[in-house]
């Protein structure tokens, strides 16, 4: 699995370009390049086995969406994870995600109830033994198909990429095993609101459910940080 998919930038002309992107994306969701790593460009292009030009094009773009950094006279690295991003991220998704929900709850019809049944019940079953990238996906889609309810295409496009940037950048590895159990019962308890129509319980349990998981992750990524910190990373 490599990954959501993601439409490519048109400024991005180049097929050359497109795989670099491609291939650049991949590493980041493999956790092959790693947050603070210098990315030495031309490793990078005989590794996907292509001319550093696209290399540096597709790096641009990345540099764009905050996924690396460039210094001068430096060169390009992998931005580092950053507390403050990871908490203004959550912020984003506390104002804009319930926002949606009126205009979902008033454009719910039996095919998005379907179509949100399906998305919950694929988070709940996907695997368990640990927060894999597969149950990430899953719990990513949930979102995105209540949010898709309410037929705000460019406020969509910004959620996405929202999760685009959790996912690639901090991945599944800061959401602890114990709140796996709490992110269920939150998402049922979701989906049970939406379609009763109740959209003061729906706001509630849903800004609750963010604000639970933003202090899981900080949490985690705090206590990541320190133990990289002790050990002169």
């Amino acid at each position: 699995m490599e990954g959501p998919k993601r439409a490519y930038d048109p400024a991005m002309q180049s097929d050359s370009s497109q795989k670099a992107y491609t291939g650049l994306r991949r590493m980041l969701y493999q956790k092959e390049l790693t947050p603070g790593q210098k990315i030495a460009y031309r490793e990078l292009a005989e590794r996907l086995e292509m001319s550093p030009t696209p290399i540096i094009q597709a790096l641009k773009w990345l540099e764009i969406q905050g996924f690396v950094r460039h210094e001068p006279n430096r060169g390009y690295s992998v931005a580092p994870s950053s507390i403050e991003e990871v908490e203004e991220i959550y912020e984003l998704r506390q104002l804009l995600e319930p926002s949606l929900l009126p205009s979902a709850i008033e454009r719910l019809d039996r095919k998005g109830e379907e179509l949100l049944k399906r998305a919950l019940e694929a988070h709940l079953s996907a695997v368990r033994e640990v927060y894999l990238k597969e149950r990430l996906f899953k719990n990513t889609e949930f979102h995105l198909a209540l949010a898709a309810l309410s037929g705000k295409e460019t406020q969509l496009r910004m959620l996405r990429n929202i999760f685009d940037l959790l996912f690639l950048k901090y991945g599944g590895n800061y959401l602890p095993l114990s709140s796996l159990e709490a992110v269920d019962r939150e998402h049922q308890e979701i989906f049970d609101l939406v379609v009763a129509r109740d959209l003061r319980g729906a706001k509630k349990v849903l800004s609750e459910h963010i604000q639970n998981v933003k202090k899981q992750v900080l949490g985690s990524l705090r206590q990541i940080l320190k133990e990289q910190e002790a050990l002169g990373f």
